[in-house]
């Protein structure tokens, strides 16, 4: 019989692959995790006694059936079916399995959604909205950077002082995988860190006595911002704009790339600046920016 002991043994060896290999992030390595979880408890229902080797594509449609009679959406059945292929590839190459059944299974096809964006007044309007009280600056600051280099939450959250050039006007940031990218930061983005480091973040942390740590945004307190808290700062900002759409941190992502492409930056040097592994990933501005300029043209051209 092949317990479920054996079988975690191999999703454990397949997670550490993915941790030590990899190099992915915490997040995706659980994510991939749940997703093993599931396919195994749902074979474990259908067989009580199995090895990964019998797993067959019969099995696996039974599992797309399963997921579609319980109403999840496309892009996580995408997910799923994408963990799994990679898991039993994982033990194709370990000879735990003679074929990976899932290379038989199409994959769910998407619609593309195209990113939302803010217009360059609407981005302006938003970097306007931080008044000059101490975390107002450094609010500042956070949105500036982030419109700047087009960086994740993620990015800026961990960004160290040592990583920061402002006579040079640079950034090194630390991206998935732990790869790192040098990104240009423009003259507002620099003043708007100047003004913080020298009249918000020194008060901050001379305040509540906190030992340097040596990142560059903190919060009220002094001590390391996290995520949500970035996530908090721009709510509150956004509250001051009429704005019918959802915005996020990533929202800004989108703007920073989506402005760079209408104002004539190479695609392949948008992907550097981004830090997409595939070129595929960034032509998805390439959709938003030709459909926004078939509006411009239906709406302006007298023979449209």
């Amino acid at each position: 019989m092949m317990g479920k002991k054996l079988m975690d043994e191999w999703a454990a060896g397949f997670l550490n692959y993915l941790n030590v290999e990899k190099n992915c992030s915490g997040l995706t390595i659980k994510s991939y995790a749940a997703d093993m979880t599931i396919f195994q408890d749902f074979l474990l229902m259908r067989k009580k006694e199995l090895q990964w080797k019998e797993v067959s594509v019969l099995d696996i449609r039974a599992y797309l059936a399963q997921l579609n009679e319980q109403k999840f959406a496309r892009r996580t059945i995408a997910r799923r079916i994408s963990s799994l292929r990679s898991f039993f590839k994982f033990l194709l190459r370990e000879n735990v399995v003679k074929s990976n059944p899932f290379v038989k299974i199409r994959t769910p096809k998407l619609d593309k959604k195209l990113p939302v964006f803010l217009e360059e007044f609407e981005i302006n309007e938003l970097l306007e909205q931080p008044d000059n009280s101490i975390l107002g600056m450094r609010d500042r600051a956070i949105l500036e950077v982030l419109y700047a280099t087009g960086c994740r939450v993620s990015e800026l959250v961990g960004l160290t002082s040592n990583h920061v050039d402002l006579s040079n006007q640079y950034v090194l940031l630390l991206g998935k995988g732990n790869k790192e990218r040098l990104v240009p930061i423009g003259h507002a983005a620099v003043s708007a860190i100047e003004q913080y480091y020298t009249n918000s973040r020194k008060i901050i942390m001379s305040k509540f006595a906190v030992r340097e740590h040596g990142m560059v945004f903190v919060n009220h307190r002094g001590t390391v911002l996290t995520d949500r808290s970035v996530r908090r700062i721009l709510d509150k900002h956004i509250l001051g704009l009429s704005l019918q759409k959802h915005i996020s941190p990533h929202t800004i992502r989108h703007t920073f790339a989506t402005h760079l492409l209408e104002h004539g930056a190479d695609l392949r040097a948008v992907q550097e600046l981004l830090g997409h592994a595939s070129l595929s990933t960034t032509q998805i501005y390439t959709h938003l920016t030709t459909e926004r300029i078939a509006t411009v043209y239906e709406k302006n051209h007298p023979r449209a």
